[in-house]
């Protein structure tokens, strides 16, 4: 450890070779200085590994056991494992998709609670992989305190959508305004409990090795909590922003599947081997089509295309309106081209018909990368999956990988070219202030529209 502990290289030609220093002393300091850096660099040289290892270095984690069921093993048993693989995929890809149909007919407050569990069992499978890779078996806290911020999160963004969706109903209820009112100062104080018990949790030889944990709970939560609560907020713009994004992304991952599977010959990325140009590219058209047929099935129906609003008087979610200009058929003119393949000048559309064409080529073009993300990190950690949820699939990560990424598109797509003033969200504000303020708004309300020539002037008796 001399290289470490006296500073310098070895001496070049003609230099004179400086001796040690004495016991007692310090080539810089007191004895004190010289003992603490060497204990320092023992533990860097002991607990530092993480650092310098590389890829090949990383331990392998245990294969999952398989959990097909018996039944289908049974059934599919004289297939090759292809082909196994192939039905056992498909089966339990439409048995989720028929699961889907039923959360859907079950309403919005069932799709938020779908939404809710599937960023938990996505956090558990990720901080199960940094618990395993990196042997944190005797880290002290460690799985509690992961938890622990997973639920301040959750708090925080949940209690902001409280109080934006549903101000009536916390009008009503004293114990809610309280925590409504000081909402953002209970979520920070209660981050900073589990911030201070992480740091009186630090041993010594752990230093390092805590540090990865804390900053890997924190990336996992800004991958799952931060996206899923975008996913609830589209879902309040209506429920047809909900649902032509994320089936965008099945269709594009089945199709994409599909294609490969049956005509894939050309690799795309060195990351997932098995994905191919023929599927992409199949996956691409497939995908458009789809959701282009997609959102002109669900633009008729105000269920799916309301915004979802919380009426106090029947205490429940509703999804009533009149639908937006967004839903409403209108005529547009084709462009030359079009016009000579379709025969006509004219066509009827859904507006949302031609935002669902922006939608679907970001699920099929941009999305896959949220995948070759996943399959990145997976090898990195030398994994072949997230988990075995579900047989065929892997974890519940494995198959919303792209589905995290969709979610922020769409969210910034709806505040970018969408979304106005809302007057049902402004009259649930108005409705909490004070009586004085109801008051003055009222006037200066009424003035405005006077002015503007909306409202006649009252007539002076």
């Amino acid at each position: 450890m001399l290289e470490l502990r006296y500073r310098g290289s070895c001496p070049g030609p003609g230099e004179a070779v400086s001796p040690p220093p004495r016991e007692g002393e310090a080539a810089g300091g007191d004895h004190e200085t010289e003992s603490t850096s060497d204990k320092e660099t023992d533990i860097d040289d002991r607990y530092g590994d993480l650092d310098s290892r590389t890829d090949s270095d990383i331990p392998e984690i245990p294969a999952s056991s398989d959990r097909t069921p018996e039944i289908l093993k049974k059934a599919l048993s004289g297939l090759s494992s292809r082909w196994k693989n192939w039905w056992i995929r498909g089966i339990l890809t439409l048995t989720m998709i028929s699961l889907f149909f039923l959360i859907i007919y079950m309403g919005s407050f069932m799709l938020m609670l779908l939404v809710l569990g599937i960023q938990v069992k996505c956090f558990h499978e990720i901080i199960t992989i940094g618990y395993r890779v990196y042997h944190s078996y005797d880290l002290p806290w460690f799985r509690t305190l992961s938890w622990y911020f997973l639920l301040c999160v959750n708090y925080f963004f949940y209690g902001e959508t409280v109080a934006d969706y549903f101000a009536t109903f916390v009008q009503r209820e004293e114990q809610l305004q309280f925590l409504i009112r000081y909402h953002r100062f209970i979520s920070f104080t209660l981050y900073l409990a589990g911030f201070c018990m992480f740091v009186l949790s630090l041993v010594k030889k752990h230093y390092r090795l805590q540090f990865y944990m804390f900053a890997w709970t924190h990336v996992t939560l800004l991958i799952t909590v931060t996206q899923s609560h975008l996913v609830i907020q589209n879902l309040f713009e209506g429920m047809i922003w909900f649902l032509v994004p994320i089936s965008s992304v099945i269709c594009n991952d089945i199709t994409a599947y599909l294609f490969g599977f049956f005509f894939g010959r050309t690799p795309l990325i060195k990351l997932s081997p098995k994905k191919t140009w023929e599927g992409f590219i199949g996956g691409f058209f497939s995908t458009v089509v789809f959701g282009f047929i997609a959102a002109y099935v669900l633009s008729k129906y105000q269920y799916f295309v309301c915004p979802v609003e919380y009426r106090s008087d029947v205490n429940s979610f509703v999804t009533e309106c009149e639908p937006s200009e967004l839903f409403q058929l209108q005529t547009y003119s084709l462009p030359p081209f079009l016009k000579a393949v379709l025969r006509q000048e004219r066509v009827s559309l859904y507006p949302f018909q031609i935002h669902s064409i922006a939608l679907s080529t970001f699920a099929s073009l941009i999305g896959p990368f949220g995948g070759f993300f996943a399959s990145g990190f997976k090898r990195a950690f030398k994994i072949k999956d997230f988990a075995n949820t579900i047989p065929g699939h892997g974890g519940i990560m494995d198959r919303f990988d792209c589905q995290y990424l969709m979610a922020t598109f769409v969210h910034v797509y709806i505040t970018s070219f969408i979304r106005g003033p809302n007057p049902s969200k402004v009259l649930q504000q108005l409705l909490v202030l004070q009586p004085e303020q109801q008051l003055n708004i009222y006037k200066t309300l009424k003035t405005h529209l006077i002015e503007k020539g909306i409202l006649q002037p009252a007539l002076k008796v």
